[in-house]
């Protein structure tokens, strides 16, 4: 087997991240988000003014779509019920199926689209803290808003606080709609989707998911239709941020002196070679991972072999000579003769 490597053709080193370090991080971070969640309570009465305040602009824009919703919700309990389950599960289901996928089969773009996800993240969380807003579900029952997931609350695991699990509702921020993440994240998940997925099916569903999560967080009372475009536009800035963001963490990896995971060097046959490995038997006729020394040399160009009839094989007296006895001489070698024909 002849192994050959050419100049130039080594990959570069890439970093590879491990699932032993991802999990702690992306779940430190996630905590820290609903531990800022729960410090970012604000005051109720500037949060109900923020909520008039935003169904105030829509209505003066026509975008007030969510009592027409809403109404539909509540009226049909064959939309409203899965509606609700909706809400209250697939928020915490499908961003970390996607997450779990770009990690497993698009290891190269996991990095990118992780920090992405987490950049907008605590963009969201500082928009909390700063406009502490009164979902629709909570305003008082003159603006003609019904709380969908209290009403079905039989039919799931929630009570009437939100997705948060009966008795748990204490655990919440109530107050935390703008902007809306369920909306950012359900937008995240559509770009990857979309852009990774490779099959129809895949982008069809990157479409469908942020479209019918805009409905139904406007459905069920728990956003304003601004909610949703406000979380849309986090996500914008959060990309915007990704690569400035990257740049940074490796700045701060470097100085710290972390080292990364390397990925292995693959020359230009797609054979894996670890990170600085040198090929001892370039130039040499060797098995797979043979690496032992006096191995024999193969021609660098090939000879051709004229078709005549009785013609010298080229290279058969060199392999009678290297047959031969140390010392000995071929027959004929003295006076000049010829090697006989084979």
């Amino acid at each position: 087997m002849l192994r050959t490597d050419a100049p130039g053709t080594e990959a570069a080193p890439r970093t590879r991240l491990r699932w032993w370090t991802e999990l702690p991080l992306i779940l430190l971070v996630y905590g820290a988000y609903s531990a800022g969640r729960l410090l970012a309570r604000g005051d109720v009465t500037s949060a109900v003014d923020h909520g008039l305040a935003i169904l105030r602009v829509e209505k003066f824009f026509f975008l007030n779509a969510e009592h027409p919703l809403n109404r539909l919700f509540t009226r049909e309990p064959w939309l409203g019920i899965p509606a609700d389950f909706w809400y209250a599960s697939l928020h915490y289901m499908v961003t970390p199926a996607v997450l779990i996928w770009l990690f497993r089969s698009r290891a190269v773009r996991y990095r990118a689209a992780r920090t992405w996800l987490m950049t907008s993240t605590f963009i969201g969380l500082i928009g909390f803290t700063l406009l502490p807003t009164c979902p629709p579900r909570l305003l008082s029952a003159s603006h003609g808003f019904v709380d969908t997931m209290a009403q079905y609350s039989d039919y799931g695991w929630w009570g009437a606080e939100a997705s948060a699990p009966r008795g748990l509702g204490g655990m919440t921020n109530q107050y935390a709609a703008m902007p809306s993440l369920h909306c950012g994240w359900a937008l995240w998940c559509g770009v990857m989707l979309w852009t990774y997925g490779g099959t129809r099916l895949t982008k069809v569903a990157g479409v469908l998911y942020p479209l019918i999560t805009t409905i139904v967080v406007m459905g069920t009372a728990n956003h304003y239709f601004l909610d949703a475009v406000a979380g849309f536009v986090v996500m914008g800035i959060g990309f915007l941020l990704t690569r400035p963001v990257l740049r940074l963490a490796d700045t701060l990896r470097a100085r710290l002196g972390i080292r990364p995971f390397a990925l292995a060097a693959r020359d230009s046959t797609g054979a894996s070679h670890g990170a600085g490995s040198s090929i001892v038997s370039a130039g040499c006729q060797t098995s797979p991972g043979e690496r032992i020394p006096r191995q024999r040399k193969v021609p660098a160009v090939p000879e051709r072999v004229p078709a005549v009839p009785g013609a010298v094989e080229p290279g058969a007296r060199a392999r009678a000579e290297s047959r031969a006895e140390p010392g000995a001489s071929p027959p004929g070698a003295e006076d000049g003769a010829p090697a006989a024909a084979r």
